[in-house]
């Protein structure tokens, strides 16, 4: 949970009351396993039924019900808590578990669209919201793997 400390570091001190610490992590300031579980759910819920993430969604396979869960069991150990993910399949290896697919800078935001309205949706605490929409920016935008081609007209002499 390195990752958070570091975006909460840079808060005034009026604002550090309301950040996570190590006695008190993300994981449980979203509550516990069910706010874990319904983050995961309400990203999913958003992929499957907004149209402005249809490409997103055809990278999944479907139906969604077994990645929700392991996204779920990921996010419980990314956010402080229990590490479901690694006592299941071992280390995330994040970007080399998602090297099968392309996912350039259109699928990033694609993502952190879905993403950025679960929190909306799902955390009540603005601080943490904001620290954990940047720390999941910094993770979305390492799993680009693709570069966006595009054709440019030649250089006239």
């Amino acid at each position: 949970m390195q990752w958070l400390s570091s975006v909460f570091k840079r808060r005034n001190a009026s604002e550090q009351k309301e950040a996570p610490t190590p006695e008190r992590t993300p994981y449980q300031m979203i509550g516990e396993a069910k706010g874990t579980r319904n983050l995961a759910n309400r990203f999913y819920d958003i992929m499957e039924t907004d149209d402005a993430v249809k490409e997103l969604l055809q990278l999944h396979p479907m139906p969604l019900d077994r990645i929700r869960e392991k996204f779920y069991e990921f996010l419980s150990g990314w956010l402080g808590g229990p590490s479901l993910f690694e006592e299941k399949y071992g280390h995330p290896r994040l970007r080399m578990r998602h090297m099968p697919f392309s996912i350039d800078e259109k699928m990033r935001d694609q993502w952190m669209y879905c993403m950025t309205r679960a929190l909306e949706l799902e955390v009540d605490n603005p601080l943490l919201r904001e620290g954990l929409k940047e720390s999941f920016y910094q993770l979305a935008t390492h799993m680009i793997n693709r570069e966006v081609c595009s054709i440019r007209e030649p250089k006239a002499p």
